[in-house]
């Protein structure tokens, strides 16, 4: 474990050497929150409510929505360029498992974004567009189990499309298709809520609603009670399913083990 938590501080320490790039992160999700925040009240004007969800409602939704998508990608990026340049095959023989390398690595990568991205967002967002609270402290609970379950959906599905470069060994195509499928059906850009009922009920089939959706459904509001629980439970079941996908698939992949580059 020590080895594991080691790499997590490694990551930490590269993320921060950089102050030019770490405070550019910083300042692009500043613009990316004021961007939504006029956006939307531009949709609003004139409106008291879309949907049953007043600006206040959306303006919430959208801004926690934007919190936890940070969170649920990045670590298949690492593992598709270690394919790519051929550096698989060296770490597949240290005595350490790759993928919780990659996972422990993704977690201090995850800790420095908290710091450089989230907290700022938190503190101006509460100061400045008044970010609604969740309605209880059940809620916000249930909230950061479904938040660490949605992040967990994301990093095993991150993970699967890493993989997959073992076999096309480019997959920057097949990573800006997967931000963009995430990004949507997530509900991440808006609620779900607001699809067509069609495509509601599509979104609601797949993986990707309950790794922002669900989590910020139950900050609003949107689910409560044993809705709550019952989404929680599904995400779990997803959290599972994708996990024990991502490990079938790894151990099919390193049998076809092929040096590119150096």
């Amino acid at each position: 474990m020590t080895k594991y938590l080691m790499f997590a501080k490694s990551q930490m320490q590269i993320n921060t050497a950089y102050s030019a790039w770490y405070w550019a992160g910083t300042a692009s999700s500043i613009m990316r929150l004021m961007i939504m925040f006029y956006f939307w009240h531009a949709v609003y004007d004139g409106k008291d409510t879309i949907q049953n969800l007043t600006l206040q409602d959306m303006l919430t939704y959208i801004v926690v929505a934007m919190f936890i998508q940070g969170y649920v990608s990045g670590v298949g990026n690492e593992l598709a360029h270690d394919i790519r340049d051929g550096n698989i095959a060296i770490e597949l023989m240290r005595p350490y498992d790759v993928i919780f390398k990659l996972i422990f690595m993704d977690f201090g990568g995850k800790i420095t974004h908290f710091f450089r991205e989230t907290l700022p967002l938190m503190v101006i967002a509460f100061v400045f567009i008044d970010l609604s609270l969740p309605g209880s402290a059940e809620a916000a609970l249930l909230f950061l189990i479904s938040a660490a379950l949605g992040v967990w959906i994301g990093t095993f599905f991150d993970l699967m499309i890493g993989i997959i470069a073992f076999w096309t060994v480019n997959v920057w195509g097949l990573r800006v298709l997967k931000e963009g499928v995430i990004t949507f059906f997530s509900g991440a850009l808006v609620p779900i809520t607001l699809f067509p009922g069609w495509l509601e009920t599509l979104s609601s089939y797949l993986p990707f609603q309950a790794m922002v959706f669900t989590p910020v459904s139950i900050y609003t509001g949107i689910l409560e009670g044993s809705d709550a629980y019952i989404a929680v439970l599904i995400q779990l079941g997803w959290c599972l399913g994708m996990f024990l996908i991502m490990k079938l698939i790894w151990s099919q992949a390193i049998k076809k083990v092929t040096i590119f580059g150096g």
